[in-house]
């Protein structure tokens, strides 16, 4: 295997357990909902996640482990993505809230920055700003 293959395929076992992670924010308050599901669907297919590896995440997705990537800027990115799920109900629980916090601390956020990204997060999906680009 090159440096190239081993480095292609690490990128996508990050992505895959970024989904996983995803999943485990849309079952925590229950089933997961059509608004989630169409989010789900959405973000599999931006993170390159196909068919067959989404069937055991959703089966399973505790399973899966926290793979955080290196530059914050991905880090940001992988946070919105789970706040999106989180929004797909157009509602955040406390339990939600205290997981996407351990999410963030996973992705290698200081609890200051932890709680400064998941507040802006919360202002961006529950209408309150536009996200920067």
């Amino acid at each position: 295997m090159s440096i190239f293959e081993a480095y292609e395929s690490g990128k996508h076992e990050s992505k895959v357990l970024h989904f996983a992670a995803i999943v485990k924010l849309a079952i925590i308050d229950g089933p997961i909902n059509p608004e989630e599901e169409t989010v789900l669907k959405r973000l599999a297919i931006k993170l390159d996640v196909s068919e067959e590896e989404v069937k055991p995440i959703l089966k399973n997705p505790g399973k899966y482990h926290l793979m955080p990537p290196y530059s914050l800027e991905e880090r940001i990115e992988r946070l919105h993505d789970l706040c999106k799920i989180i929004y797909a109900d157009h509602e955040i629980d406390e339990e939600e809230r205290n997981l996407i916090f351990k999410y963030a601390i996973g992705l290698g956020f200081t609890t200051d920055r932890a709680n400064k990204e998941i507040e802006k997060c919360m202002r961006v999906f529950g209408g309150d700003m536009e996200l920067e680009n």
